[in-house]
């Protein structure tokens, strides 16, 4: 079973919002065991939204539109679709009602018939109630083909696809077992891992496949498999993973499925009854905020300190200005009193630093651009690595934070 999703909306093509309505829909829909086949974005144009719905017809069996429902003249999805389902539009009672009681107990403005011709839908279709906005969903068959037809604003179509769409669907078919599980590894790049683990890949049922997803010094491992036995796929899944860890277990970090990096980290500090604190400079708090990503982060996080200029590192964090004179603020000795310095001042069992230049200049230091010191201070020693991580500036950040979740979870598992 294959579905193709079809996005309406110039600010997509423009670059003015993210999609991130097909990410979402590509997730859900391999959970219950349909495959996306294409994802396509077209304008806000008739005949483009035509031409894209005749494609998908051809290509998959569920068609989901998301977007150009609101009720401006730009928004022209209903009568589109009206036309290649020679089609013409209702007024649906009960949306109409809805709206008019959203209004009345929701927006301060009156509700004008523009609002109200929110309510008019084509004839054949089966309406999908959207508890949280005006613009109802569509859902309409053509030649046992399913075309679904939701509103664009992301929470709106996610209701929609847990409540209604997902639901009707599984009434409709049945569907086939889609099951991944992402092996998340740190420290090695892309190809070396294909080469340790060639012999098991090459070896996987044929209702398996392995992708591998690199990412700025990580690299997720992400195993899929499609059956009609569920029993069968995750009896085999279990025993393929069983055989592929002793063969990364030096890199293994989790399952993506399980908590990110940050996340097992956290549990992992939280088990131990430890804490951290950070201080960074290249990364720019970057650190900080993936920790605090994480609801229950107070628990071990117990602050962090942006010193990004020289002066901020001697005033704020009490570098010695000798040692800044003498080794540079890129070095180890800077990066090592960051580190020993934060976890004294916020009373932590870590501390953990980041010194570096991120580009495109050299800043205050003569490291070349790419170069950065990563630093964890504990009560009896500090350690410190130096690497360069490249040119390019948002890649040196990423990879430097990476590095250090990497660095900090090698530490805490020492213990």
């Amino acid at each position: 079973m294959q579905a193709e999703i079809i996005t309406i909306g110039d600010e997509i093509l423009i670059g003015q919002i993210v999609d991130t309505n097909s990410a979402f829909l590509a997730k859900e829909f391999n959970k219950i065991g349909i495959s996306v086949y294409q994802i396509t974005s077209v304008q806000d144009d008739k005949a483009h939204i035509l031409k894209a719905l005749e494609e998908a017809e051809g290509n998959a069996d569920i068609i989901i539109i998301t977007g150009g429902l609101g009720p401006t003249k730009d928004d022209i999805t209903k009568l589109t679709l009206c036309t290649y389902f020679e089609d013409y539009l209702v007024e649906d009672k009960k949306v109409l009602a809805h709206i008019e009681w959203l209004f009345k107990t929701y927006i301060s403005t009156p509700i004008s018939d523009i609002n109200r011709h929110q309510a008019l839908v084509p004839s054949k279709s089966r309406v999908l109630m959207n508890r949280f906005g005006t613009a109802p969903g569509m859902w309409m068959e053509k030649e046992g083909k399913v075309f679904v037809s939701l509103p664009g604003v992301p929470y709106e179509m996610k209701a929609l696809i847990k409540n209604e769409v997902i639901p009707a669907l599984r009434d409709k078919y049945h569907f086939p077992y889609i099951k991944h599980k992402t092996l998340l590894t740190y420290g090695l790049g892309e190809s070396a891992i294909a080469n340790r683990i060639e012999a098991w890949e090459d070896n996987l049922p044929g209702f398996m496949k392995l992708a591998y997803l690199p990412n700025l010094g990580k690299v997720r491992l992400r195993l899929s498999g499609k059956s009609t036995d569920k029993d069968l796929l995750n009896t085999e899944f279990e025993k393929q993973i069983q055989l592929v860890l002793p063969q990364i277990e030096d890199i293994f970090v989790g399952f993506e499925e399980d908590a990110s990096l940050e996340a097992i980290i956290g549990k992992q500090l939280t088990a131990l009854h430890k804490t951290i604190a950070v201080a960074e400079s290249c990364t720019g708090g970057q650190i900080a905020k993936a920790i605090t990503t994480n609801a229950g982060a107070s628990a071990y996080f117990k602050g962090s300190l942006v010193t990004y200029a020289t002066e901020s590192k001697v005033n704020v964090l009490e570098v010695s200005e000798s040692a800044i004179a003498s080794h540079s603020v890129v070095s180890k000795e800077v990066a090592e009193a960051m580190a020993v310095n934060v976890r004294t001042l916020f009373k932590t069992d870590y501390g953990i630093s980041t010194t570096g230049n991120a580009g495109p200049t050299k800043g205050d230091s003569d490291a070349e651009v790419g170069t950065v010191w990563i630093a964890i201070a504990k009560e009896d020693s500090v350690y410190s690595e130096v690497y360069n991580f490249g040119n390019h500036r948002d890649k040196v950040i990423m990879k430097a934070t990476n590095k250090a979740f990497e660095i900090l979870q090698k530490e805490i598992l020492k213990k």
